[in-house]
């Protein structure tokens, strides 16, 4: 499809009505049409998807702040299937992604967002039912640790819809915002979580509370709320997305889709966006169970949750100011800030010792670390998806396909970084040594290095091939 195709009449088969389905035009690189019409809907539609996205970060990365408390209540779980369980969501993420990214231009935007958002129901109860019998066995929670990746599914649709509605001039405003309240989600479910837990939300109608004892101390949780608590306002926002979201005439089938995987920029995008969504997601997925592994078996160990939602509250905060400031600068540059940032802040990290602690003193030092890999994250995430728009500006479609797709891929940072980190901290203990993450951040430093000269040579040195 060509770039015109964001004013192409609706389909026969579609509604032609703002009442049904589809809008009937849509050009919002039309300033009198962006004024009497387009600017209303983009906005509406951008706040309730982004409303609907901050559940679907929450519900992806509920297992995350889970796995730390099951032992506590009963499951006898060992720190290698608590890994796994933290890793799950992640895999069915980046493939549910892969599916997502082709969606939008077949069923359009509303039955997207509103089935997607109903969808996340099935995790939520599962998971509050599984809660409850501490017999519930080992693959039960892994299905549904996967079933909890579907909110993570949806930002390669979410995303890409938002971006057909805005102007070029808007869209690193727009998606930097999306995206950025979107990924507070993160840190809405590990700072909500401990809280929520320790009384009984619902009465006895979400079931009894579990007797936790630590440090002799004897107290009751009711862990099932983590996750029911999400029931009613994903209940509200499916809803009001159904009668309030419409569709961009912009069409394509899944063979149309196809044409972005010929286009190597396609693939640089992914790499890039690898290392910054790649790398928050991944270490939002981590963070929780990299203090409990690395630091819990010391004396007055600190509690991962207290710690675990900060990275991701900074890298969500990083988002949107960064998305906008890349409209004024250029997305490229401040992507080049982030790679630069984040291979500073893994070096430090093991040069001092804190990812093979022998005792508490480094604690402090490994948390500003881990703080500051999540800043460069968020200004990464914001600079990309105001470059990747500029470097497909010949093909608006192909632009927000391309969107999915590195979305799709970056996804699966919660499984590789669980995986890898596990199996890192797993070899060094095996060994009879201190446990260490300092193999996984070779790995990562590595790769970062790779990425960021991928964006130094094609989209920012001097004469380099689509600046951005």
């Amino acid at each position: 499809m060509s770039s015109q195709a964001v004013a192409a009449p609706v389909p026969p088969s579609a509604p032609a009505n703002t009442g049904g389905d589809w809008l009937k035009e849509w050009k919002p690189e039309d300033p009198t049409f962006w004024a009497q019409t387009g600017n209303k809907i983009a906005w509406r539609t951008m706040w309730l998807t982004t409303a609907s996205l901050v559940l679907s970060f929450a519900t992806w990365f509920v297992v995350s702040a889970l796995v730390v408390r099951l032992p506590g209540i009963g499951f006898a779980f060992t720190d290698s299937q608590l890994f796994w369980l933290a890793a799950m969501p992640g895999l069915a993420g980046g493939t549910l992604r892969a599916i997502h990214m082709f969606l939008v231009p077949i069923f359009g935007t509303r039955k997207v967002i509103a089935l997607a958002t109903f969808m996340k129901l099935i995790p939520c109860v599962g998971l509050g039912i599984a809660i409850l019998d501490p017999g519930t066995p080992f693959w039960v929670f892994m299905v549904l640790a996967f079933l909890a990746g579907m909110g993570g599914g949806d930002f390669s649709s979410f995303m890409p819809s938002t971006s057909m509605f805005f102007p070029k001039r808007l869209q690193g405003t727009a998606l930097g915002i999306q995206a950025g309240i979107g990924n507070f989600g993160v840190s809405l479910t590990q700072f909500v979580t401990p809280w929520i837990i320790g009384f009984a939300l619902f009465g006895s109608v979400a079931g009894a509370s579990q007797v936790v004892t630590k440090g002799g101390k004897t107290s009751e949780m009711w862990l099932q709320n983590a996750v029911f608590w999400y029931v009613p306002f994903l209940l509200v926002l499916g809803v009001a997305c159904w009668i309030w979201l419409r569709s961009v005439p912009v069409k394509a089938s899944f063979k149309e889709q196809l044409d972005i995987f010929k286009n190597k920029h396609t693939w640089f995008c992914t790499i890039t966006y690898v290392m910054t969504f790649g790398s928050f997601s991944g270490f939002a997925a981590l963070f929780p169970m990299l203090i409990k592994s690395l630091y819990g078996g010391f004396p007055n160990a600190p509690d991962p949750l207290k710690y675990a939602f900060l990275g991701p509250l900074i890298g969500s905060a990083a988002r949107p100011v960064f998305g906008w400031l890349a409209d004024k600068t250029g997305g490229g540059i401040l992507t080049q800030v982030s790679g630069l940032g984040l291979i500073g802040c893994c070096i430090a990290a093991m040069l001092t010792g804190s990812l093979a602690p022998t005792s508490l003193d480094s604690f402090p030092l490994f948390v500003a670390l881990m703080l500051g890999i999540f800043l460069f994250t968020g200004i990464g995430n914001g600079s990309t998806f105001r470059q990747y728009p500029v470097i497909f500006a010949a093909n608006p479609r192909q632009g927000a396909g391309v969107i999915g797709f590195t979305a799709a891929i970056a996804a699966y940072g919660p499984f590789l970084f669980a995986v890898l980190c596990n199996w890192a901290i797993t070899s060094s203990t095996s060994e009879g040594g201190t446990k260490s993450a300092v193999t996984f951040f070779i790995g990562a430093t590595v790769f970062f290095v790779i990425a960021t000269a991928i964006n130094w040579f094609f989209y920012v040195r001097k004469n380099c091939e689509r600046p951005s």
